[in-house]
Parts: structure tokens; C-alpha cells; sequence
């Protein structure tokens, strides 16, 4: 199968402007994320609406697509760049990876486990999952969890804890369930990621902030990939200085 990895980068930012080119270790964010994936992958495009990115892809010696400004999400500019890749070069690509373009802690192995999850013809959607370790990770907004069936199809996906273990104190919770949160990798078949852009947000997409709710809810199944890498993304200065303090525990190691 031929995979193809997309790089969503915005330059605009909520809490963090110009995200994609703050210097970490002395490259920039999106460089970290780019050479991790192409680590995993043949090819790995970053897709932006900024020209200081795709000018900074581009000197670093990474390949880059101008998208529209219009996207409110990821994979909508997945879909336009994916688009125009195969157009001016000429080829198809059985699966696209959307790959998070503010985790520079990205583990190769993550894309390799979202691309088996693609041995089965059938899968449409998949994304990963992994066990959570640290119990303070219960309590952190920003993170996502999942329950998924016996055949590792997502059930739904929460900002709160789930499952819900009945009878057991909070605290004691991982120690009897284990719980996973989501990783935020996805891979679609092409004509999946056209039907997921053309479907309008639903009603548990907003209510959760979680657009992979939008497949569910309208009858779509959505592999879950387990992984025990989880990376970090960098949202705020907070964020952003622990991972330049990781990153350097790590290049010293």
C-alpha cells in the first residue's frame, strides 16, 4: 500500500502564535515532527496557508503544499493537500496520514502501528489509543479517552473518563481498568477523508470538541491502533518549555 503522511501547520495560534517555527533544540517545531515521520514514511508533506512555513519546510529540505485559509480543521486540509499531491505528481495513495504538527516527541513506531491497522481492506478510519499510566492524567482537560470493542472499533470517544468504574474510588481507577486515552495520529482511505469533509459537525463532534465523533455518529467504524508511545503536544509556554527541557534530557542522554 502506498502511504502518504500530512502535516497540518497553522501559523496563527491561540495561546502559542506562530507554533509550526518557535526554535526547539535549534530547529524548528514542524522540522522535529517532519524528520520523525519521514522516519516511518516514504513521503511526508506538510500542508499550510502560511508562507513563512512552507518556506521554512522547504530549507530545512522537506516538501511543502500551500493550502487554502479557509479550513476550520486538519483534515479538510488534509484533503485539499492530498488533492493537489497526487494531481501534480501523478499518483494515488491507498491511505493518508494525518500526523499532529505540534508533537516534535513524535515516535516513528506510532505511524507504523496506525499503518498495519490498514492490513484489513475494509478499514476505512483508524487512529490510536494507549493505556494510561500516570493517574494524573485523569484529571487533564486536554486529554481525550476512548472505549473501543472486541474487534478494536471505537465505541466513543470523551473529554471525560471512560470507562466509568462503578465502585471504585477515582484514585484506584487505573489500578482496575485500563483505561486508554487517544492519541491524536489518523489514517483514512481517500474516499473516507472526502466523506468525513463533506459531513457537517454533529451533535456529539461539538458537545465534546472532538471531530472524530462526527464518523461515529453518522455510522462509520474507526480502527483503534494501540501504542504505548504517547507524545506531548505543545499548546502553551508552559508546554513549550517542558518539552525543550525533555528534549535536552534526551539529546544528553
Amino acid at each position: 500500500m502506498k502511504f502518504l503522511g500530512i502535516i497540518p501547520a497553522r501559523y496563527g495560534s491561540t495561546r502559542l502564535d506562530g507554533k509550526p517555527l518557535i526554535d526547539i533544540m535549534g530547529k524548528p517545531m514542524i522540522q522535529h515532527v517532519y524528520e520523525k515521520a519521514i522516519l516511518a514514511l516514504n513521503n511526508v508533506y506538510v500542508a499550510t496557508d502560511d508562507s513563512r512555513i512552507f518556506e521554512a519546510v522547504l530549507s530545512f529540505g522537506g516538501q511543502a503544499v500551500m493550502t487554502s485559509d479557509r479550513h476550520q480543521t486538519g483534515s479538510n486540509r488534509c484533503l485539499e493537500a492530498s488533492q493537489i499531491i497526487e494531481k501534480e505528481n501523478n499518483i494515488h495513495y491507498d491511505v493518508i496520514l494525518n500526523i499532529q504538527g505540534d508533537e516534535p516527541l513524535l515516535d516513528p513506531e506510532q505511524l507504523r502501528v496506525l499503518q498495519n491497522c490498514f492490513t484489513d481492506e475494509y478499514i476505512m478510519m483508524a487512529t490510536l489509543a494507549a493505556p494510561i499510566q500516570d493517574p494524573a492524567d485523569l484529571d487533564n482537560e486536554s486529554e481525550a479517552f476512548v472505549v473501543f470493542d472486541k474487534h478494536l472499533n471505537a465505541l466513543y470517544f470523551s473529554r471525560s473518563v471512560i470507562p466509568y468504574i462503578k465502585g471504585v474510588p477515582r484514585e484506584s481507577w487505573i489500578k482496575n481498568h485500563v483505561i486508554y486515552k487517544h492519541v491524536g495520529l489518523y489514517g483514512y482511505k481517500p474516499e473516507a477523508l472526502e466523506i468525513f469533509a463533506s459531513l457537517p459537525p454533529s451533535k456529539l463532534e461539538r458537545m465534546e470538541g472532538l471531530e472524530q465523533n462526527r464518523w461515529i455518529e453518522n455510522g462509520y467504524a474507526i480502527k483503534i491502533g494501540i501504542t504505548d508511545h504517547v507524545s506531548m503536544c505543545v499548546d502553551t509556554p508552559e508546554d513549550l518549555e517542558k518539552i525543550r527541557s525533555m528534549m535536552g534530557e534526551k539529546d544528553n542522554i
